[in-house]
């Protein structure tokens, strides 16, 4: 009895994950308590990180909350940040913890519309290379006056629509409680095209997640720590706008160039064609869905279609926080369309709660990197002008924030460095154009490079371990892969731009 019950507290273990994952976890787990009185905690830190993005890299395996949660307790458990460290850090983002809560939640509510509209951009748009231009563009538009984690939230709605509707004619179960995770239906003529359409998902994605870098970038309101830097600085939209636009333009023109060729060259991953039978079978769900079309269907769309434009407008001029305005994307969506039972308005929260817990213990990890200081030798040798020069150090900036923001959390990053640069402002260190100088590098640094790694841009992170990822086949180091031409372009640029073009 005895041993029977140990074996299924073995097995039981972080579920089905691989007998080596859940190896690998423990061992972790009992190196730490010894690094901590060995090699002491700022080694044992560094050693974290590191095992926190395995947790990342594998969350195919096994989703990162568990894993990376049960690293995050330890850290907390042996001192190497204090509790209360952690419940600041998760105040402070409190307002990207509501963007997750209620602005994907509201989405949900408008994926009708979404996917009528780019169904209609895909069965009408035949070249892949102006498909993917117009995934790209469309994402940086939406992300400039948006945020990143909607405009992805949107393309994973969208994509999930499209791989649903295809797999279930692949299955012959035409049912809406068909099982698009299981292939165990599917029939054999259409496996080749299944993989092919997964494929050509996964790049259409790929290039709309990078979108959403390419102009989240170039607004305040684009990425959480634009807004930051912008409260720090004192800029409005505007100045924000035109003080980033020396760096922030050339790279969008850069990164469309390699939207482009990518498509053109069909490397990376990328290139891969709507395969005809796919396309058929989209066009005729299209088609029956058109015909099909009740007053009453109209009526829905009509009202997602005028929420769309409240939702625009309430971003584009931050009338509220955007997480409150999904909230009010919820309640006018649901109200006006008839979704009035608990059950129903529940489903809509299944897909970002996991993903908000997740950020969440993200954050014990940065309370860690903050209170010991991981960060701060760097910041102190770019900052003394006897390493480096002044005219170099914008450039140094924005490699330093590159890097470790592919590693780290993007806002901390961009927070421990412009709360430094403007110590170094007031203290009389620096001036105000040298200041705005390292601001641009910082916001800059934080934005680009970090499309190296899921890591680093949380709209990357959603994208990884949301329940699309597993259905696409697109894991951390297929994402990896395919953002690597992105991130030599979009770094190589943006070190140039802020080098020479400031």
């Amino acid at each position: 009895m005895t041993v029977n019950l140990l074996a299924a507290f073995r097995h039981n273990f972080l579920g089905n994950a691989p007998q080596w994952y859940k190896q690998t976890i423990v061992a972790f787990l009992v190196f730490n308590i010894i690094s901590v009185y060995t090699l002491g905690t700022y080694i044992t830190g560094w050693i974290l990180i590191v095992e926190f993005i395995f947790t990342l890299a594998m969350a195919l395996k096994c989703y990162p909350l568990q894993p990376g949660g049960l690293l995050a307790i330890e850290a907390i458990l042996l001192n190497m940040a204090p509790a209360d460290t952690v419940y600041e850090e998760a105040l402070h983002n409190f307002p990207v913890i509501l963007l997750l809560m209620f602005m994907v939640a509201g989405i949900y509510f408008m994926k009708d519309l979404l996917l009528y509209a780019f169904t209609k951009i895909l069965l009408g748009v035949k070249s892949k290379t102006t498909l993917s231009l117009l995934f790209c563009i469309v994402a940086a538009i939406l992300s400039a006056f948006l945020d990143a984690l909607t405009v992805t939230a949107v393309l994973i709605s969208v994509a999930v629509g499209f791989y649903s509707v295809y797999h279930r004619v692949a299955s012959g179960n035409l049912s809406q409680n068909h099982d698009h995770g299981s292939d165990a239906q599917l029939k054999d003529q259409h496996r080749q095209d299944l993989d092919t359409f997964r494929a050509f998902l996964r790049s259409l994605l790929m290039h709309g997640a990078v979108g959403t870098a390419l102009g989240g970038v170039c607004t305040l309101v684009g990425e959480p720590q634009n807004l930051l830097i912008a409260k720090v600085a004192g800029w409005e939209f505007f100045d924000f706008f035109t003080t980033m636009a020396p760096v922030t333009m050339p790279v969008l023109a850069a990164g469309l160039l390699t939207c482009f060729l990518l498509e053109k060259t069909a490397i990376f991953g990328y290139g891969t064609q709507l395969p005809d039978d796919v396309r058929r079978i989209l066009q005729d769900y299209d088609n029956k869905q058109s015909s099909r079309m009740t007053s009453k269907q109209t009526a829905r769309l009509v009202i997602q279609g005028i929420v769309a434009i409240l939702l625009v407008f309430g971003l584009a001029f931050h009338l509220a926080e955007v997480g409150l305005i999904g909230l009010m994307v919820i309640i006018l969506l649901t109200t006006f369309n008839g979704i009035i039972e608990e059950h129903q308005i529940g489903k809509a929260f299944e897909e970002a709660l996991p993903f908000t817990a997740l950020l969440v213990v993200f954050f014990s990890i940065v309370a860690v990197i903050h209170s010991q200081h991981l960060f701060t030798p760097i910041i102190s040798w770019i900052l003394d002008t006897n390493n480096v020069s002044p005219s170099a150090q914008p450039g140094i900036f924005f490699l330093a924030n590159g890097v470790l923001s592919m590693i780290s959390d993007n806002v901390f990053v961009a927070t421990v460095y412009i709360t430094e640069v403007k110590e170094a402002l007031d203290a009389g260190h620096i001036d105000r154009d040298h200041f705005n100088l390292l601001a641009t590098a910082i916001n800059t640094g934080t934005n680009l490079p970090s499309v190296a790694t899921p890591n680093g841009q949380a709209a990357f992170l959603f994208l990884l371990t949301s329940n699309l990822a597993p259905l696409i086949r697109l894991s951390y180091g297929k994402m990896v892969l395919m953002a690597l031409p992105y991130t030599i372009v979009m770094t190589g640029i943006g070190f140039i731009a802020v080098t020479y073009w400031l």
